[in-house]
């Protein structure tokens, strides 16, 4: 079954760009003190939030990044970014709107990483790790930017695994013969509402650590975690080795 060339209707995709560059101006508005950032700072982070999942997922699909292939991707990225900035003390006050942009961005991108690599002719699993790549990648290359931990590599809400499993209802659908378009529809739908009921219901995945201690609890009886200690020992409790 031939299917034409994948293309990525322009305004869809300059949509999830200023989408992404607004929620990246967002996160930049809330730093105070000496990590506070200024106009250029702000433009280069929505320009990371707005462009770097395109970037990655074109660059692991191996083909030229269309981000670069035309003027509108940067001009809107910027006008985004500097948009949210001036916004951020209105915007910041209706969070629900702000989780539901959130969710959505991620919905986007993972949907047309997943979609582009299929027509590219990958199998599913790796077409769903280039849209789960495409979703999250913004993020982590704006923490490594502000030299913040990777937020989805910490606790917290469903971001990578409501991405993952978008992408699978993607490559599902399409595999049932849904038509592509379609299937990305689904696949976003499906994204939004798992990362909102992530946030709504405050579900993420089990801690390591806590996984960790009930095997030691069961092995040894005996348990010793050294944030514990130092915070007993901060409250003069005396808990020290």
């Amino acid at each position: 079954m031939n299917e034409p060339l994948f293309v990525i209707p322009l305004w869809a995709d300059l949509s999830a760009v200023a989408l992404g560059g607004l929620q990246g101006a967002l996160f930049a508005s809330g730093f105070r003190g000496q990590r506070r950032l200024d106009l250029l700072g702000v433009a280069i982070i929505g320009i990371v939030m707005g462009m770097g999942g395109g970037l990655i997922r074109d660059l692991l699909l191996n083909v030229a990044p269309s981000t670069l292939q035309s003027n509108w991707y940067l001009l809107t990225a910027i006008a985004a970014a500097l948009l949210g900035m001036l916004l951020a003390s209105v915007l910041n006050r209706v969070n629900w709107l702000i989780v539901g942009l959130d969710a959505l961005v991620i919905g986007l991108f993972g949907a047309f990483g997943t979609s582009k690599a299929l027509v590219m002719g990958l199998p599913a699993v790796p077409a769903v790790f280039v849209g789960v790549a495409a979703a999250v990648g913004g993020g982590i290359l704006r923490d490594v930017l502000m030299g913040l931990p990777v937020a989805i590599m910490h606790v917290g809400s469903l971001y990578a695994v409501a991405a993952a499993v978008g992408c699978g209802a993607l490559t599902i659908a399409h595999g049932f013969g849904v038509p592509l378009v379609a299937s990305a529809i689904i696949a976003v739908s499906v994204t939004t509402v798992i990362r909102l009921l992530a946030v709504v219901f405050d579900i993420s995945l089990p801690e390591q650590r806590a996984l960790y201690r009930r095997k030691v609890a069961v092995e040894t009886s005996a348990i010793t975690v050294v944030g514990d200690a130092r915070e007993r020992d901060a409250d003069g409790n005396g808990v020290t080795g």
